[in-house]
C-alpha cells in the first residue's frame, strides 16, 4: 500500500483523529493531501502530551518550521503564529519545559514504519558551525568530510533509510572534555549527570543503540563509518545487542580470510585492501537503482564479498564477518570497503544496502538543512534537543508530501532558505 493510500485511508475512517485545531491545519496546505500528512503527523508525536496548550505548541512549532523563511531560529518561527508574545512562550516550550523528547522520537520512528519503507539506520554525523562559546558542547575541532577545522558542535543522527526518501528519528550531541568536565559549564547548559565522556564513535554507536532500545521498532541493519576511530569496539558494542550492522573501513584495516577455498586463508591477519586485491577475479557487476540524481537511474558496479574474521587479543575466538569491496574503475584500488555480520545477504544486496547513505546524505543537503535541523540557536542541552526533534518531524513531513504526490522533491513545504 501506498504511502498516500495509507494516510488517506486513515484520515477518511477516522482511525487517526486529527490533532491540530482545523486554523493550524489549514494554515500549513488548504485542502489536500499535505494537509492530511501534517494532521496525521501530528497525532501520532503530540496525543502523549498531557495538556492540551503543549499540544498546541507542538503543533506551532512545527507549523513554523515548515513555514518560516531564512533560520528557523525561535525568533523566525514565532513569527509565523503571533510575533513576540509567541516567541517568550515557544521559547519556554522548547528550552525550560519538561516534556521528555524520546517517546516523541519513538513516535516518529513508528510512524515511519507505518508511511514508508525503512531498509537500514544509517548514523550520519553532523557538524554545526557555531560563532559563539556557550552553546552547549561548542569546540574546535576536525570536519574530516570538509578537510578544515571549525568550532561548533557535533552531533550524530540516526536515519531511517530507503531508496525514495530518508528521515532522521534520533539524535545524539557529542560532548567534548572541556564540557564533560566543567561544572559550570554543564550546570549552565543543564547538561544530564549520565552525559558523560565518550569518543566521537562510541557517541555513533550509542546514537544506534539508544534506537534499538524502542519498542514497536524493527531493528533493520546500521550503516556507519569507522573509518576515524576504534572499529573492533563499534563491531563489538552493535553485535552483543544484537543489532546488525554495515561498516565502512579504512582499506588498511586488519582482517583475516575464514573461506577456506580461498588463497591467503591461515596467513593471519591481512589488510582488507590486500584481501581485496587477491580477490580481483571473483568481482561481478551488481546492479543497482540511483535515486538521488532526480530521476530513477540503473546503475552497475563492480563488487565482490568474502567471509573474513576479526582478530581479536588473547586468542579469543574470531568473529566471522563479511568483507565487501566495490569498484568504480576496475584499474584502481576498491572505492569503498565495508565489513558487516550479514554473512548470508549476497553482495548485491549489500551494496544496494550501503547506497541509502547516499539517499541520506542528499536527503540532508536538500531537505534537513531546510527544515532547521542546524538551526537551534539556545544554550541549553534540553532546548538543543527538543528543537531537533521537532525539526526532523519538519523534515519528515517534506519527505512524506513530496514523495506521495509526485511532486518536485525540493517542492512543498520547503521554504526557500536564504543566507543568513
Amino acid at each position: 500500500m501506498s504511502t498516500s493510500v495509507a494516510i488517506k485511508r486513515r484520515a477518511v475512517t477516522g482511525a487517526v483523529p486529527p490533532a491540530a485545531p482545523l486554523g493550524v491545519v489549514r494554515s500549513v496546505r488548504a485542502g489536500g493531501s499535505r494537509e492530511d500528512v501534517y494532521a496525521e503527523l501530528c497525532a501520532a508525536l503530540f496525543s502523549g502530551f498531557p495538556r492540551r496548550d503543549q499540544r498546541l505548541k507542538a503543533e506551532q512549532y512545527l507549523h513554523g518550521l515548515l513555514t518560516a523563511q531564512g533560520r528557523k531560529s525561535i525568533r523566525n518561527i514565532a513569527a509565523q503564529i503571533g510575533g513576540p508574545a509567541a516567541e517568550q512562550s515557544l521559547h519556554h516550550f522548547v528550552s525550560s519545559s519538561t516534556w521528555d523528547w524520546q517517546p516523541m522520537r519513538a513516535a516518529l520512528a513508528r510512524f515511519l514504519e507505518l508511511n514508508s519503507c525503512p531498509q537500514a539506520w544509517v548514523v550520519r554525523p553532523m557538524p554545526i558551525p557555531k560563532a559563539g562559546e556557550h552553546s552547549v558542547g561548542v569546540d574546535r575541532r576536525f570536519d574530516p568530510e570538509r578537510g578544515q577545522v571549525f568550532h561548533g558542535q557535533q552531533a550524530f543522527g540516526v536515519w531511517f533509510a530507503g531508496e525514495e526518501l530518508s528521515v532522521p528519528v534520533n539524535w545524539r550531541l557529542f560532548l567534548p572534555d572541556p564540557w564533560v568536565n566543567d561544572r559550570t559549564r554543564r550546570d549552565r547548559a543543564e547538561v544530564p549527570q549520565e552525559a558523560g565522556e565518550e569518543t566521537l564513535e562510541e557517541c555513533a554507536v550509542a546514537a544506534a543503540l539508544d534506537t534499538a532500545r524502542w519498542s514497536d521498532v524493527t531493528r533493520k541493519p546500521v550503516l556507519l563509518d569507522i573509518r576515524g576511530g576504534a572499529g573492533r569496539a563499534a563491531l563489538t558494542r552493535l553485535s552483543a545487542a544484537g543489532v546488525p550492522v554495515v561498516a565502512r573501513i579504512n582499506p588498511g584495516s586488519r582482517l583475516a580470510i575464514a573461506d577456506r577455498s580461498l588463497p591467503g586463508f591461515g596467513a593471519g591477519p591481512l589488510s582488507a585492501l590486500q584481501i581485496l586485491d587477491s580477490l580481483k577475479g571473483l568481482r561481478r557487476p551488481v546492479s543497482w537503482v540511483d535515486t538521488v540524481a532526480g530521476a530513477r537511474t540503473s546503475r552497475t558496479s563492480l563488487a565482490t564479498a568474502v567471509r573474513v574474521a576479526l582478530p581479536t587479543p588473547g586468542g579469543e575466538r574470531m568473529r566471522p564477518l563479511v568483507l565487501l569491496g566495490e569498484w568504480d574503475d576496475p584499474r584502481r584500488a576498491p572505492a569503498r570497503v565495508w565489513v558487516s555480520d550479514l554473512t548470508s545477504s549476497p553482495v548485491g544486496s549489500l551494496v544496494r544496502l550501503t547506497k541509502l547513505s547516499r539517499r541520506v546524505e542528499r536527503d540532508f543537503a536538500e531537505v534537513g538543512e531546510e527544515a532547521g535541523l542546524r538551526d537551534f540557536v539556545g544554550r541549553s542541552f534540553r532546548g538543543w534537543h527538543r528543537h531537533i526533534t521537532l525539526a526532523s518531524a519538519a523534515h519528515a513531513a517534506t519527505v512524506l508530501a513530496a514523495n506521495d504526490w509526485d511532486a518536485p522533491y525540493g517542492t512543498g513545504y520547503r521554504s526557500g532558505r536564504t543566507a543568513s
